[in-house]
């Protein structure tokens, strides 16, 4: 009896919100459009502004709060996190595909966020008071590439642009992690997971002097746009080599 070959699902790239590229298209466009806007000295007065009253309105209390808060946004901690989450849904589901959503999270933002706060060479609003101690007019332009790298990555923000990436990435694992063990995630748990923590970090970064308010925008920007592209990918469906065969299950429900 000869054998029925298993017949697989083409891949197609998984839906979003909303829906169609016009919307990255949009986020692209506003990225690119801030920073030559920033590169051209506009927004600096609202940057200044932010910072000052920062600076102004920082108590000690509040500070240690939002320094406490501003972990929600520590790449290092959501990338063990998250890659944490796809090891235990691959051996749950005995499928290496859960696997590959933090390993492609970490290589899309390896080559995005670093290389452009590298490229922007731009210093933070702190760069005024602490080392290298810039007068505070030459804290805000961007490109200051006679200025060591490590007093220049400011922008865009990576704590707000890795926020919505990792979050999205958690979201997207826990629910058919939780799924497998007869649980459900309700959608308002998975939004909160997506919206809270990043926007906890952008204020916080912004509030300590940390990013200057339009690095936070930026890094917001680059994180949406991350995120749906992660989230356009069809994990289920991607081609596998044969050695996989045992361990090629899908895995994604729909949040």
């Amino acid at each position: 009896m000869r054998e029925t070959p298993t017949v697989r699902r083409k891949a197609r790239l998984a839906p979003v919100r909303p829906a169609g590229w016009w919307f990255d298209a949009l986020l692209l466009a506003a990225l690119v459009g801030l920073t030559v806007a920033l590169a051209a000295g506009w927004f600096f007065g609202i940057d200044r502004a932010v910072a000052d009253w920062a600076d102004t309105h920082r108590p000690t209390v509040a500070r240690w709060i939002a320094v406490i808060l501003n972990y929600l946004g520590q790449g290092t901690p959501l990338t063990l996190i998250a890659a944490g989450l796809g090891l235990l849904l691959a051996i749950r589901l005995r499928s290496v595909r859960p696997l590959f959503v933090p390993v492609a999270a970490f290589v899309l933002t390896y080559l995005t966020i670093g290389p452009l706060k590298v490229w922007t060479a731009r210093p933070a609003p702190s760069a005024s008071v602490k080392e290298p101690f810039l007068p505070p007019e030459q804290t805000l332009p961007l490109f200051q590439d006679d200025l060591p790298v490590r007093f220049a990555q400011s922008y865009p923000s990576g704590h707000v642009a890795n926020a919505i990436v990792w979050y999205g990435v958690i979201a997207l694992l826990l629910a058919p992690l939780l799924a497998s063990l007869g649980r459900t995630l309700p959608r308002r748990v998975v939004l909160a997971i997506r919206i809270v923590p990043p926007a906890v970090v952008l204020c916080t970064t912004t509030y300590l002097g940390w990013h200057w308010l339009s690095d936070s925008v930026a890094g917001l920007l680059l994180g949406l746009l991350l995120d749906r592209l992660l989230h356009r990918v069809p994990w289920d469906t991607l081609p596998l080599p044969a050695r996989f065969r045992r361990w090629d299950r899908p895995f994604t429900k729909p949040v």
